[in-house]
């Protein structure tokens, strides 16, 4: 087949990013298939942006994970996606069923708006969620290179990546035996990571008419504490941050009627009937005992009442996160590949990886209530008599308390998720047709186990009532022995919760030419793709016996079916015109059919100019547990306002100082599928040898976005959201309705763009690029009938759509020698602004976040027979990340914000590879 080939743009004409290393590649013009594309074509050849990352630079930069990979990509949304942020129980999209897991999310649009391919090829969905592909699961140690789509609503994969799509390509024909080990050790401490892996194969495709290969990697990442790290404070109330919590090691008081402080109390000379009270407070000693502060009610008295906070100590739970928690992963690869003839061949893949790890959050707040029977009893060893300070204290009556419960322990998951894949497939062509076609059978399933930190509700509650066990732990005490074992009575340990996730696939297409027309050959690819997805989730114990269990109601087995047809036209229309005319078909079980073109073109006026564009429509359908997961209940973090009924009822603390609301979550089988629309229109030039540049405006216009629209949301907006809002007969709150909605929709525009160079001076070899993302535009609506909010280089509790982000590379190469440097850039934001951006902040409140910016050095020498080595500096000058003011409930962080930064600071990556022959 002989399709155009463009002159000196081949190297930049749909390849934007990091200078390639491909393997090896024979001299003569090799047809391969390039990602948005089933046509095969002359190598880089197309009209789509795709940017191409190689196995090289990989290692090269220090990436010991995939989602270290994806985080380095400017077309990647910077969210709560990775596995520091996932580690959170609250937040606009916490997900209580991926702790371990972390996913990709091309223009901030979400997991589920982003495909993950391999070769091409779907695998299973996380086993726990099911929204996405786990990059976990991806082996990167037997990747050749990864290739991002750019470009969205693929026709081809499927047009349901509204994102774009990111294809791992593996090594497919390895003769040889190599063996790897690295290390990556932080300056500060915590956090080291370790990586070992072994590729092997033998036989030659051209020779021997097969070729069977293995590659095993395993890695290991330790623990790394909030308290390793100086930036993780959240008690800075100078600067607008400071713990939004009453629940503290030293409990505070509660009134309660039939308590020691009854429904509320009075100091003298105060009109004001307060809520709480902690001793420590009065004395101005909060903070005798580690992580506990006074309350700053100035800086949330709009948030959470005064009259809870005043006389309350606070507790930064957030600088007890940890930033980095033990993870192992082990991945497995064995593809064997037969020649059956000249121009056939069969293979056969088999991917299995195992990835553990443990998700530790934060003790739990408990609450003693009369309803929860769990009081502090009246001649408890440890009454706390509040007399001296409140007149109105009645030490007749038991204590009611809000206690941050360290003694139970750090609330501790492990996950185990296992994904297999076995995929036979045959490609090969038949004179100028070429075919391929695979069938395969795909499973994700995660199990979590509670080991620490979760008590039965029941036991704990009776413990707490017995006396025993003292929520007024001062500073130097411990529980006695008998509390301890107490404790230690109350606690589940064992099998929590599994999921799984199944993929069965058929597909196949066929691709060539149809004939010549004046400029050159019409050619064509058509193919299908039919798929039954299935899911399941359950509990392997009843979850409601368990205090603040994590996790989601069981969903029993669900499955449905996915037809896809697709066609896609390459239309010569004249010397320097092209055109590329797609269509598919997919047809859902459960959600219906949808029909979505996409048409791109490339035109080259010139040799040393390029434009390219295009257009096309999405379709997502909703996920299953995004349909039919059943309804959970909770409860809200912290005390919150009824702004509606605390209006009427000013001071009123069942309105206007909610203690603990409830809130129901789960599925919506009326959900419909989100549809978009999109395009891009760009130019790449070179004018000169070696310098090239391409600019692409992209646009994506989606409607009845899929969000889990969050309790706080729903009370923000309880105007328009007032039947979400179930009241009492006496008008007080009974429960929010939360859960997945259709959202109204999203305006997104942005521009993406690559520079590369490349020269030699004397017989030094350098290259220089960027890839950079300029998101014009993100305009987003929670509802129908809101106004679209412009959130770009604004705070924002889902994502943040930063002005701009890039990556820059400079390496230079000489002999056995080579060095990389490596630049990575954030723009910077507006805060988050204390007290709901009600009132003035603090004079040391700035209302921007710093850009942030760090560097990755490495040099590699392979000078050694057969052995190469690489040393890396990653965070070169130390760069500690921004700081931010907000309040860590809605996001992980305290002080800083892990949708942005690497908490790990310096480090030094060492790496030895081998290679037997």
């Amino acid at each position: 087949m002989k399709l155009k080939k463009l002159a000196q743009l081949v190297a930049l004409m749909g390849v934007v990013g990091p200078v390639m290393a491909q393997d090896a590649v024979p001299p003569a013009m090799q047809r391969v298939e390039v990602t948005g594309s089933s046509i095969k074509r002359v190598a880089k050849e197309g009209a789509l942006p795709v940017q191409v990352i190689t196995f090289d630079q990989i290692e090269k930069q220090g990436i010991t994970t995939t989602e270290q990979l994806v985080r380095t990509l400017s077309a990647n949304g910077t969210g709560a996606d990775n596995m520091t942020s996932g580690n959170n129980v609250f937040g606009a999209d916490a997900d209580r069923v991926s702790g371990g897991a972390s996913f990709a999310s091309l223009r901030g649009l979400g997991p589920s708006s982003t495909l993950v391919l391999l070769n091409g090829r779907r695998i299973a969905t996380h086993g726990a969620s099911g929204k996405s592909v786990d990059l976990n699961s991806i082996p990167l140690g037997a990747i050749s290179r990864v290739e991002i789509l750019k470009d969205g609503a693929s026709a081809i994969y499927g047009t349901d990546a509204i994102g774009g799509v990111i294809n791992f390509i593996l090594k497919t024909n390895y003769s040889g035996v190599e063996a790897s080990v690295s290390t990556n050790d932080t300056q500060a401490g915590g956090g080291a990571t370790r990586r070992a892996s072994i590729l092997a194969g033998t036989g030659s495709l051209e020779s021997d008419r097969y070729n069977i290969m293995a590659s095993l990697t395993v890695d290991k990442a330790e623990r790394l504490n909030g308290s390793d790290r100086s930036f993780v404070n959240g008690y800075q109330p100078g600067r607008g941050l400071s713990p939004d919590t009453t629940g503290t090691p030293f409990a505070n008081q509660m009134a309660g009627a039939g308590t020691a402080l009854n429904t509320s109390f009075q100091l003298p000379g105060d009109p004001n009937k307060y809520l709480q009270a902690n001793p420590l407070s009065f004395q101005g000693k909060c903070d005798s005992i580690a992580g506990m502060s006074q309350y700053q009610t100035a800086l949330w008295k709009d948030v959470t009442s005064p009259l809870r906070t005043t006389y309350s100590c606070a507790y930064d739970y957030g600088a007890d996160y940890v930033l980095q928690f033990p993870v192992e992963r082990a991945n497995l690869l064995s593809r064997g590949t037969f020649q059956l003839a000249p121009d056939h061949r069969m293979f056969v893949e088999v991917l299995g990886s195992r990835t553990k790890a443990t998700a530790i959050l934060t003790p739990m707040q408990v609450q003693a209530t009369v309803a929860n029977k769990n009081l502090y009893p009246v001649g408890g060893a440890y009454y706390q008599d509040l007399s001296a300070y409140i007149p109105s204290f009645d030490k007749t009556k038991p204590i009611s308390y809000k206690w941050r419960a360290n003694d139970v322990g750090n609330r501790t998951q492990e996950n185990t998720t296992d994904n297999a894949r076995v995929l036979v497939g045959f490609e090969g062509n038949f004179g100028k047709w070429d075919y391929k076609a695979g069938i395969s059978r795909a499973e994700s399933s995660t199990k979590t186990k509670l080991t620490d930190g979760y008590s039965y509700t029941d036991k704990l509650y009776a413990a707490l009532a017995s006396g025993i066990i003292n929520p007024w732990v001062g500073a130097g005490q411990s529980q006695t022995e008998a509390a301890k074992q107490l404790i230690e009575s109350t606690k589940f340990r064992g099998d929590f919760q599994h999921g799984k996730t199944t993929l069965t696939q058929i597909d196949g297409s066929v691709s060539g030419e149809l004939f010549q027309l004046p400029a050159g050959a019409l050619a064509m690819a058509a193919g299908f793709d039919l798929r039954r997805e299935g899911y399941s989730f359950g509990q392997d114990v009843d979850a409601i016996q368990i205090l603040l269990a994590p996790g989601n109601a069981a969903l029993k087995d669900a499955s449905r079916t996915v037809k896809a047809v697709y066609a896609e036209l390459l239309v010569p229309v004249t010397k320097d015109l092209e055109m590329q005319l797609a269509i598919r078909r997919d047809d859902y079980s459960l959600v219906g059919a949808t029909t979505n073109p996409k048409v791109a073109f490339r035109y080259q006026p010139t040799d040393f100019l390029l434009f390219r564009g295009s257009a096309s429509k999405g379709f997502l359908a909703p996920s299953f547990q995004q349909l039919y997961s059943g309804s959970l209940s909770q409860e809200l973090p912290n005390g919150v306002i009824d702004q509606e009924g605390c209006a009427k009822h000013p001071g009123v603390p069942e309105y206007c100082s909610i203690d603990r609301l409830d809130y129901k979550t789960g599925g919506n089988t009326n959900l419909k599928p989100e549809t978009s629309k999109q395009g891009s229109v760009g130019f790449v030039i070179e004018p000169f040898k070696g310098y090239s540049a391409s600019f692409d405006y992209w646009a994506i216009n989606t409607k009845d976005r899929i969000l889990n629209r969050t309790p706080q949301i729903v009370l923000a907006n309880y105007q328009a959201l007032n039947q979400y809002i179930h009241r009492n007969p006496d008008g007080t709150i009974e429960y929010v309705q939360a859960g997945w909605i259709n959202a109204a929709g999203s305006r997104v525009r942005g521009l993406d763009v690559g520079l590369r160079g490349e020269g030699k001076i004397q017989d030094a070899k350098w290259t220089a690029t960027l890839d950079g993302t300029y998101m014009d535009s993100f305009k987003f609506a929670e509802y129908q009938g809101q106004e679209y909010q412009e959130l770009v280089g604004k705070f924002y509790t889902r994502d943040l759509y930063l002005r701009w982000k890039h990556n820059a590379s400079f390496g230079v190469s000489r002999g056995d020698w080579s060095g990389l440097l490596i630049q990575s850039f954030s723009s910077g934001y507006k805060d988050q602004v204390p007290n709901g951006g009600k009132g003035s902040p603090p004079p040391g409140f700035k209302p921007d976040v710093s850009s942030y910016t760090t560097y990755n050095l490495s040099g590699t020498y392979t000078g050694f027979k057969n052995t190469t080595i690489t040393v890396g500096i990653q965070n070169l000058f130390d760069r500690d990340p921004p700081f931010t003011a907000h309040n860590v409930d809605e996001v992980v962080g305290a002080g800083w914000d892990p949708r942005v930064a690497d908490p790990r600071g310096r480090s030094l990556s060492f790496q030895l590879k081998y290679k037997f022959l």
